[in-house]
């Protein structure tokens, strides 16, 4: 697990430090070695996280001919079985690491050779003799991959700091990310909080050959055809689908533990996890004592039933909340917006103590239908069947309810769920989860910005599918799951130089479960039925019945009480600073109404706070004018595909 940056110099030299630098802004992705190539054409660094292969496999990785190099991010779960078929070619290896493994396949299958990849990466690969660069990232998108074009030169790196680096790169907010933020709590791939800089979109190589950039994708998130099966050869396929690839996320020559929320996604990797492994498994664990989302409880039934050894954090007021969400603003590149981020770093930094790597849960609701949302979707059909003026003054009734200080209450959801069943069910889908509608983001910006969100909304529009769950799942798996819960557990997680695997989202698992029919996901008011199915009987009854809970802080609450200091001094400042963008006006209602517990706006007020954070730590600049951003977006877009060097 590592960080990797670079950037092309075609008619110019750099300075000699320039590399080093973008390098050195990633060494908590990878404090145990860096490293740097450097040629007259490109420049790339690597800093290096020892996962596999202890000894060896120090990067950059050089060819013997110097021609070809890389570095890479990630870890490649069928390298010792690729490496055997290479070798029948005629491969010869240096080293046991899957780095060496990835350049050879690349110099054999070229970008064929990402097909053939099981895993989680972000590599660059640099051919001197074609003057070409090739970067590529996995399939669900668990590892980042910016991307900047300049000129005739491109940047790239694993995090946004990386590129920042550099003079050529302007720190201009992009509108296009800002209106999908405020709407989402995320910034969807490819757009990032920086205008000209991208996100490479998970399944796709993009090529820079002596000045001239293309991509292409090697592969899609499937289209969600169901094929005819019953319940029980899908049982039967899942079991050995995620035996295979729990066995396989277990590879490691440094210590391994597992995230345990007590919930059945966690509960079946660690399942699957005890039946392959013959050491005590380690569990770590976020807990928040005396409250009603607390889950506790189950985490101890589950880590009794399979002898773990484990450890728990309890989560509360005392725990240095504020000084950890001023580390966002470095951390977290772009700021998220998901509370849970949190939860996530205090896990991480508990979790290193003992191990440097983490098996996780994520994946399982975004392939299965696990999520309140889902429900919430057909729960809106039956609404939008009642005439408007009733909704809206059932709407204005509820506004007169108070407000709780619960994590996601009875009355908030019941609240969301009128609103957005006023909504086009695609905008409804994502006002579920997210924060600002478009007339509450009218009212709160100064400036017109473009139709981004749109744009992506209607992606999912124009899914027609006879699965009426489909359409949604394929959203959140190429948007969501990418761009929100797999970036705030990278962040977080690297942040404490902490690597975390998901073996849900084995491309093999993903392509079976959009194959599935709707009903194997949600039955009535049940959801992940065919994953509480094959658990039935394997994990307690407790953890298969209990309600989904989440992995969140209680915001609305702690932005009243300990964090209320950080909330105004951050939202006051901000506002202020940034009065050409926002109304400030606006922002204080908001905060009033909120504190005065006349809505819970916990979520919207969280968002605005962690943006003017990170505005402020990476002096974020506002476009001059939604023209502007536009047109610089346009240049970065019309990218279109075509290769002397020192190793140090």
């Amino acid at each position: 697990m590592c960080g990797i940056a670079g950037f092309t110099h075609r008619n110019r030299v750099p300075d000699p430090e320039r590399i080093r630098s973008a390098t050195a802004t990633l060494i908590h992705r990878g404090p145990d070695q860096q490293g740097v190539f450097e040629s007259n054409v490109c420049s790339m660094g690597a800093t290096r996280l020892k996962i596999i292969d202890l000894a060896s496999g120090d990067q950059p990785i050089v060819t013997e001919d110097a021609d070809t190099a890389i570095v890479f991010n990630g870890e490649i779960y069928n390298h010792l079985e690729l490496r055997r078929e290479l070798e029948t070619l005629g491969h010869r290896f240096k080293s046991h690491c899957d780095t060496e493994t990835v350049l050879h396949a690349f110099l054999e299958w070229d970008t064929d050779c990402f097909t053939r990849l099981r895993g989680m990466f972000a590599i660059a690969i640099w051919t001197e003799s074609d003057r070409r660069l090739v970067l590529a990232r996995d399939r669900m998108g668990i590892k980042p991959l910016y991307v900047a074009h300049r000129g005739e030169d491109l940047f790239f790196g694993s995090e946004l700091k990386a590129i920042l680096v550099h003079p050529e790169i302007e720190r201009r907010l992009s509108l296009n990310g800002l209106d999908c933020y405020l709407s989402l709590n995320y910034v969807p791939c490819p757009w990032t909080l920086v205008e000209g800089v991208e996100k490479l979109p998970p399944g796709q190589w993009l090529e820079w050959r002596d000045g001239e950039v293309s991509s292409a994708a090697y592969w899609s998130l499937p289209r969600g055809i169901s094929e005819s099966r019953t319940l029980q050869s899908a049982k039967e396929e899942l079991d050995s689908l995620l035996r295979q690839s729990i066995r396989e996320h277990l590879l490691s020559d440094v210590p391994l533990g597992m995230w345990l929320s007590g919930g059945i996604d966690s509960s079946t990797i660690l399942h699957y996890a005890a039946t392959e492994s013959r050491l005590p498994l380690k569990t770590f664990s976020i807990s928040f004592r005396g409250r009603s989302f607390d889950e506790s409880e189950y985490i101890r039934e589950v880590a009794a039933r399979y002898g773990t050894e484990h450890e728990q954090l309890d989560l509360n007021p005392d725990s240095n909340l504020a000084g950890a969400i001023e580390e966002f603003a470095y951390y977290s590149d772009e700021p998220s917006a998901d509370a849970g981020a949190l939860p996530v770093w205090f896990l991480s930094k508990l979790s290193k103590t003992r191990t440097t790597v983490s098996l996780s849960g994520e994946g399982a609701d975004e392939l299965f239908g696990g999520y309140l949302t889902h429900r919430a979707n057909r729960v809106a059909d039956s609404v939008r069947r009642v005439p408007r003026s009733v909704v809206k003054l059932a709407l204005a009734g509820l506004r007169g309810w108070p407000v709780s200080d619960e994590k996601i209450s009875f009355e908030y959801k019941v609240k969301r769920l009128l609103e957005g069943s006023l909504m086009a069910p695609e905008e409804a889908h994502v006002y579920w989860n997210g924060t600002f509608s478009a007339a509450q983001k009218r009212a709160l910006l100064r400036i017109e910005i473009p139709g981004a969100l749109d744009r992506i909304l209607a992606e999912m529009r124009d899914r027609h599918s006879s699965d009426d769950l489909a359409p949604y799942l394929w959203f959140d798996q190429k948007y969501f799951l990418p761009d929100d819960i797999l970036n705030k557990a990278d962040r977080m997680s690297m942040a404490h130089s902490l690597e975390v695997r998901p073996p849900f989202l084995d491309h093999r698992i993903v392509e079976f479960a959009a194959s599935l029919p709707a009903a194997f996901k949600i039955r009535g008011s049940e959801q992940k039925v065919l994953l509480k199915e094959l658990m039935r009987g394997k994990l307690p009854a407790s953890v298969l019945k209990r309600k989904k809970i989440g992995f969140d802080i209680p915001a609305h609450e702690w932005l009243r009480g300990p964090l209320r200091s950080l909330l105004t001094d951050t939202l006051t400042a901000g506002s202020a600073e940034h009065g050409s963008l926002f109304h400030a006006e606006q922002i204080e209602a908001h905060l009033r109404d909120h504190l005065e517990r006349r809505a819970n706006l916990g979520y919207h007020l969280w968002g605005l706070m962690v943006l003017f954070l990170w505005m402020k730590k990476w002096r974020i600049q506002v476009a001059s004018s939604p023209a502007a951003s536009r047109a610089e977006s346009s240049l970065v877009g019309d990218w279109t595909p075509a290769k002397t060097g020192t190793y140090i």
